[in-house]
């Protein structure tokens, strides 16, 4: 098995991690750590502006939001099928717009260039353009959580279907694979109806 992997293939869900996890199973965040740790760092990339790095390396900050969640992991209460990953997500997103914020007050550290980079487009800007982001982003908000979470998970954070059929609970990466296929064919149809309004 490859150690670049974000984690072993496990047959534990993230369910039962959490729920030893609330019982005081140190193994049990241990594994949860592992399991969302390079996910987020690969999700969370690039996310912080260049000018804002030198205050707080993203992989850092990653591994900082998840110790302070898993601290508190007897008050995260599982609704569905992916919240962790979304709690963690906006966890994340929170901890770099505080991080923004703390820079933004320190004038001496920024120089007018450097704010430039705030506005500059994302990775997923980039990749597909400013318009077709604002579609993704409308049409993602239409799906059902646990499509959503298929293609944030697949197409934003990377998961291998390995680790996808752990995140969604799915029994092997080939039921991953296919609900991740059938989440981007409705990703398509809501973006393409977006696009028509």
């Amino acid at each position: 098995m490859s150690e670049d992997r974000a984690f072993p293939a496990d047959p534990e869900s993230t369910f039962d991690l959490i729920d030893r996890a609330k019982a005081g199973d140190q193994r049990a965040i241990e594994r949860l750590f592992d399991r969302h740790l390079k996910p987020l760092q690969r999700w969370a990339k690039g996310r912080l502006p260049q000018w804002a790095r030198d205050l707080a390396d993203t992989e850092d900050l990653v591994q900082d939001v998840l110790l302070q969640t898993f601290k508190r992991i007897d008050n995260f209460e599982v609704r569905r099928v992916g919240a962790l990953q979304a709690y963690l997500r906006q966890a994340v997103v929170n901890r770099v717009r505080d991080e923004l914020r703390r820079k933004a007050r320190q004038p001496e550290a920024t120089d007018l260039n450097g704010l430039e980079l705030e506005l500059s487009p994302s990775p997923l800007e980039d990749a597909i353009g400013r318009e077709a982001a604002e579609r993704y982003q409308r049409a993602l908000q239409v799906l059902k959580p646990e499509e959503r979470e298929a293609i944030i998970g697949r197409i934003e954070m990377g998961y291998s279907y390995d680790e996808l059929a752990q995140v969604l609970g799915k029994p092997s990466a080939d039921a991953a694979r296919k609900t991740a296929q059938r989440a981007l064919v409705r990703l398509a149809e809501e973006m393409k109806r977006v696009s028509e309004q």
